[in-house]
Parts: C-alpha cells; structure tokens; sequence
C-alpha cells in the first residue's frame, strides 16, 4: 500500500459487496475499493441504509399550490407534513431517534411531476414508435411507486390509445419496496412488473425499444476514490481497512484495479482535449484537480511543479471520486437494452459535501435533524451517501459506450415544457417546483 500498513492489516483479505452480500453483519478484518464499501453501505440486504433504515416521505393528500401564498406558506405546510408523517410513525413503530426519513421531487409534487414525465413519454412515442411498437418504459429504483402511479394515471385519462399499448417494468433491489410499488400497481395490474433484481446484476436481453427512466438514482451509485501524486500525476486508488474492532482505517495504492483504471481510460477518450484557455480558466477558478486530468498539457505540468515545490506540501492531491458504477450502467445499456432511450435527472452538484472533487454529502438523521459529517468511512447503514453528477462528463462517457446522442437541460427547462406550471405555483407568481431544484439536471436520449 502508498501509506504504510501494518502488516496485520495488510494480511486481511480482499472483499467486495458481492462478497457481503450474505452477510447479516457489519464485517471486521477486511479490506475493499471505496466503491464497495459504499457499496455495501447503502445496499447490503440486512444492514444497508436504502435495505433496512431509509423511509421515503410521502405527504398525503397532494399539495393545493394555488391556495398557498408563497414558497415560505408552502415550506411551513410541507414541515407541518413532515411532522404529521413522522408523528404517525412513532405511533405505529416506536419512538426512534436515527429514522432516516428523506424525500423526491416526484413525492412533494405529485402528480403534477409525474404527468411531466409522462407528456414527455407520450409525445416521443407518438413521434416515433406509435404504433407499430408498444409503450415499453423500464424504471430503475421507483421508492414508493408514486412515479410509475402517477404516469398510467395520466396516460389512462389524457391518452387512453397510449396506455392500452403501455407496459411499465420496475427494476427494483429492495424487498420492501418492491412489495410497496406492487401494492401501488393494484389500479394498474395488467400493465406493471415489479423484477426484484439489481441492475448490476441484469442479464436478459431486450433488443425492442423502450424508455428508461432513472430518476434521482445515479446520486446513489457508488464511486472509487483516487488521489494523484503531485510529481508524477499518477493515480492511486483508495481503499479501507476494517480491523478487528469495527475502526475504518484508509490507505491508497498505485495499483488500479480494472473499474478504475477503464473509467480513467475512457474519461481520456470521451473527453474532448481542452484548449489552454480552459485550463487557465481552471486554474484562476482554483479548481485543486485539473492538474491531473489533462496531465500532460504544458500548463497542466507547470502547475504540478509550482505545486510540488511548496514548503510542507502535502504529496497527494484532494481526493477525486470517479463515477465507476455509472460507467457500469451504461454497459448494461448498451449490452441489454440497445434500443432504449433514457431519461435521467439527479443533482449537478451539492452543498456540505466531503472534501474533493464530485465529493458526496454524507448525513445522518438524529432526532429529525439532518447531521452532515465529512467523511465516506462512517457505521454502515445509517448514513446516505449520495453524489453530484458531472453532466458534461456523463454525456460523453454515455454517448462513447453507447454511441447515441444525448440532450442535457436544467430541471426547470424540462418542466417548463412538460409541466402544466399553473397547477404547481402559489399566488406569488414563482413555483416551488422551478426554483428548489436549481441544482438539477435532465439528460435524454435523441
């Protein structure tokens, strides 16, 4: 390992969330890649936080936006919500002080956010699938359902000829909440599938075409760790130790495993060379990692001797977490699904995230406070470890492994054109809706 070890520590053997998988606790005296750890953190069956301890809000009663005032009157309601729903909760289950409650877009403004999605649906069928092909639409990690409930509501009342031909599969990895989104298809019956499965773990083929939707998902994949070395730019990959006490000890080597060092293949393929104009501008941004990404553009090598020869500078770099489980997701794309079209949203980038580039927030909720922390390395399962998402880098490395084109807009330019925005704004005149998700983004297949 880069940072030495002891040798105790080294000994431990190698394992992944695959490996963990079975396991019904927290494992001690091991070692694996930070993509695993987190990993296991968020998905493992009996441990994990989305398994065993997330709670999706769901409001109740949709919100009646034109009888609010403004975007404060509907923060007081939706707290007000927010304090029934957890309420009733202690009253079923029992007081608890780490219940890990947290909420989507689809939930808070229903079913206005699904009808947009579903308008957006509808009409790119209808240019050019309709009707010698089915509605097919995959849904990847749909929470309660509301989604998948809210979209064959609306196809079922505004296009009946449309959802006669819809067939809408979910592709769910937990248990519990694939057994709440079959309750929620009752209205739906014939027309929904519920595949409990991992799509890490996908292995049928569906050459037709078909949408797939992954809607606030890619946050939650999980990401590899590297830091650079100063004088060479090398990378190295972060991994943790567990020891035999339960501590998290974290060390690097220069020894890539295959995930890691294919995405930084790619990432160098997919990217367009930058000009000296965009690394200067880079550089005057303070942005700690350009560097190391273009390491062999002349600014890129001045930078990192100037850097190396500061007194006391440190010799690795901040810490850059690479997107390795998205990378794997497109080639399920491309591998499975070669006729699809994909619709995803998620966040662009985040407040109170760990130090490093693309670094995720890490929190915890304690009696219904939310509590960041700054580190990936924390008791597995009771903490939410989600990411940004580099659009302009998962554009290119979409279009590179699947070889369609893509089109990127805000979350507001989307629902502005998707979304009926009367229903979802106050007397005020501004939606809620537009302006909560300023750091959000859409991306889809053309």
């Amino acid at each position: 390992m880069y940072q030495d070890a002891p040798a105790e520590l080294d000994r431990y053997p190698m394992v992944t969330a695959a490996d963990l998988a079975g396991r019904r606790e927290r494992p001690r005296r091991v070692k694996m890649w930070a993509r695993d750890f987190i990993d296991d953190s968020l998905y493992n069956p009996h441990y994990g936080y989305f398994s065993k301890q997330a709670v999706i809000f769901t409001p109740g009663a949709p919100f009646d936006f034109r009888a609010l005032a403004d975007d404060l009157d509907f923060l007081r309601v939706l707290g007000q919500r927010y304090t029934e729903f957890e309420d009733a909760l202690d009253a079923a289950e029992g007081r608890s002080d780490v219940r890990q409650l947290w909420h989507t877009p689809t939930e808070l403004f229903r079913p206005h956010y699904g009808r947009a999605v579903a308008r957006y649906l509808a009409a790119n069928y209808k240019l050019s699938l309709y009707p010698y092909h089915d509605l097919v639409i995959y849904e990847l990690g749909a929470g309660n359902g509301t989604l998948m409930a809210d979209i064959l509501d609306h196809l079922r009342a505004a296009d009946p000829d449309v959802y006669e031909r819809t067939r809408y599969k979910i592709i769910e990895i937990s248990p519990a909440l694939a057994a709440l989104q079959r309750s929620r298809a009752a209205p739906h019956r014939a027309r929904v599938e519920v595949i409990g499965r991992s799509i890490f773990a996908w292995d049928t083929y569906v050459p037709g075409p078909c949408f797939f939707l992954a809607l606030e998902v890619f946050d939650n994949f999980a990401h590899d760790m590297l830091r650079y070395d100063w004088a060479t730019a090398r990378p190295l990959q972060g991994l943790v130790v567990i020891d035999a006490a339960g501590d998290f000890h974290e060390f690097y080597t220069p020894q890539l495993d295959p995930h890691a060092a294919r995405f930084l293949q790619l990432r160098q393929l997919a990217q367009p060379p930058p000009r000296e104009g965009a690394l200067l501008r880079a550089a005057l941004r303070n942005e700690p990692l350009w560097p190391m990404q273009h390491a062999q553009a002349p600014l890129a090598r001045l930078a990192r001797a100037l850097r190396a020869a500061l007194p006391l500078a440190a010799n690795l770099s901040p810490p850059d977490f690479i997107p390795t489980r998205l990378v794997a997701f497109f080639d399920v794309l491309r591998e499975h699904f070669p006729a699809h079209r994909l619709v995803a949203a998620d966040f662009s980038r985040l407040p109170d995230a760990v130090p490093g580039r693309n670094a995720p927030v890490v929190q915890t909720r304690y009696r219904r406070e939310t509590v960041p922390v700054g580190t990936i390395y924390v008791h597995q399962g009771y903490f939410d470890i989600l990411f940004p998402t580099d659009w302009p880098l998962a554009e290119c490395l979409y279009r590179a492994l699947t070889g369609k084109l893509t089109r990127v807009m805000s979350h507001a330019d989307f629902l502005r054109r998707w979304c009926v925005l009367h229903d979802v704004t106050p007397r005020s005149g501004e939606s809620p809706l537009l302006g909560w998700y300023q750091n959000a983004c859409f991306m889809s297949s053309v």
